[in-house]
């Protein structure tokens, strides 16, 4: 199913008020302002108290996070380093804000603005991706004529393109983008799309939408969007859950390629008169074929202390995924850091030893284990409120305390605060979202030690083999 380019006009504007003409049917190239680069130090972070060295690599002018646990906030060679600045904590992302896509240049230690959107939220920022062979482009969101639509920002050139369609995740040969609808994913979940339609809250789907929705991508060489997978595929292929998902409202959330750009990981939550999220896990081909349910609703909604079920994400050999379970099926009773194939088969506990928690990822060695937590899983969180960062070596199954964050933004330790939950909104959740850097010997994450959010860099160098 075919969908229509980004409008018919010979000119767009985007967020930051500039007029991009169309180069090819559909394809609009902007001129973008210099800003002007900003020196400063990077500061220690509680030097000689810590596993390993960490530096706060952002200025306390502003709020500041990298974009998530799975996406490399690294250039290629690892020179430069992309973050959002956001407008605002504490208050609810709204319509028409606009966050700053911003690099870091870690060797002259200076910050630039490189384009500003409306498309952010507080988990993923604006969603920043680098190309992977490159240290020119980054790619986010921005919203224009009230679309949600990725755009390719050439930070060598102050430029940018504008595609058709969202990303939601690059594919690694860098010639598409994929997403779920990101105007109603706050639905199910804040912070990991784009703030609200003006009227303060997501549109729910319809029955109907289930015929015309899903999965959607975007060829970025053509600039063609179509719906790659609609929800009525996810619905045939649900397996056990079939009768649920068929008589729910479903709703996507994290899309995930693997490295070798062969499969793809959907996330996929259903609600039943707007409440719940009763998520379950598919993979499919890069192409689109080989749709299948990995891990059941049952299977991930198996509850501990820790909570239920959560974060899927690629093992870097593309055939595994690795998430938090809670495998009750197999006799445990607390959350453990898990390992199976794409189809669901050849589970695996990673950990006897150590409980899982937070946003788990592996190094590209297989060696290594990293992942923080969250505030409730008071087994692995300090007493003083602290998150930890976490890095398990596999092969002797010990673990190291990089360091602890504190992460409070306001909320007295709740990062749903009651005001927070009756607007709908995460202006107080805060993620550490620890993720390897492309050589593996250096990990991001976010942090508030003084209240205002920021990202650090821990050199791994001497706690590694």
């Amino acid at each position: 199913m075919m969908k229509e380019h980004i409008g018919r006009r010979a000119f767009i504007r985007t967020s930051a008020g500039l007029l991009g003409g169309a180069v090819l049917p559909g394809v609009f190239h902007v001129e973008l302002p210099l800003y002007a680069e900003r020196r400063y130090k990077f500061r220690a972070y509680r030097p000689g108290k810590t596993a390993a060295p960490v530096q706060c690599i952002t200025p306390d002018d502003g709020f500041y996070l990298h974009t998530f646990y799975n996406k490399c906030p690294w250039s290629h060679d690892g020179r430069y380093f992309a973050v959002t600045r956001l407008p605002a904590q504490k208050a609810k992302a709204a319509w028409g804000d606009t966050a700053e896509v911003c690099v870091i240049d870690l060797e002259r230690q200076s910050i630039r603005t490189v384009y500003r959107t409306k498309a952010w939220g507080f988990q993923l920022g604006a969603n920043i991706q680098w190309r992977y062979d490159s240290n020119r482009y980054l790619y986010t969101n921005d919203i224009i004529e009230g679309k949600v639509v990725c755009v390719r920002i050439d930070i060598r050139d102050h430029t940018a393109t504008v595609y058709a369609g969202a990303k939601y995740d690059l594919a690694p040969d860098n010639r598409s983008v994929i997403s779920p609808q990101l105007m109603n994913m706050n639905m199910t979940q804040y912070g990991y799309s784009v703030p609200d339609p003006p009227s303060g809250r997501p549109a729910p789907f319809t029955k109907a939408d289930m015929q015309r929705e899903g999965l959607w991508k975007t060829d970025l060489d053509a600039n063609r969007e179509f719906l790659f997978v609609s929800f009525s595929d996810f619905i045939a292929r649900s397996e056990n859950d079939y009768p649920f998902y068929s008589n729910a409202v479903l709703y996507l959330f994290h899309s995930q390629f693997n490295r070798q750009n062969t499969r793809i990981l959907q996330v996929l939550r259903a609600q039943v008169d707007n409440k719940g999220r009763n998520a379950c896990l598919f993979s499919l081909n890069a192409d689109g074929t080989g749709l299948q349910q990995c891990l059941s609703m049952e299977k991930w909604n198996q509850k501990a202390p820790g909570g239920s079920g959560n974060h899927p994400n690629w093992h870097p050999d593309g055939e595994h995924v690795v998430m938090n379970c809670v495998p009750t099926w197999l006799g445990y009773k607390d959350m453990r850091f898990c390992q199976f194939k794409y189809d669901g088969t050849d589970f695996s506990i990673l950990s006897e030893k150590h409980m899982g928690s937070g946003h788990p990822s592996i190094d590209n060695t297989g060696r290594y284990l990293l992942a923080d937590a969250y505030p409730k899983q008071t087994y692995v969180v300090s007493t003083d409120g602290g998150i930890p960062i976490r890095l398990i070596d596999l092969r002797h199954d010990e673990e190291q305390i990089l360091c602890t964050i504190a992460n409070d933004v306001g909320g007295k330790g709740a990062q749903y605060t009651k005001e927070n939950r009756a607007q709908g909104g995460s202006g107080y959740k805060l993620d550490p979202h620890p993720v390897w850097s492309p050589d593996g010997k250096s990990i991001a994450f976010n942090g508030a030690p003084e209240g205002r959010r920021q990202v650090y860099i821990a050199d791994l160098k001497q706690v590694i083999s």
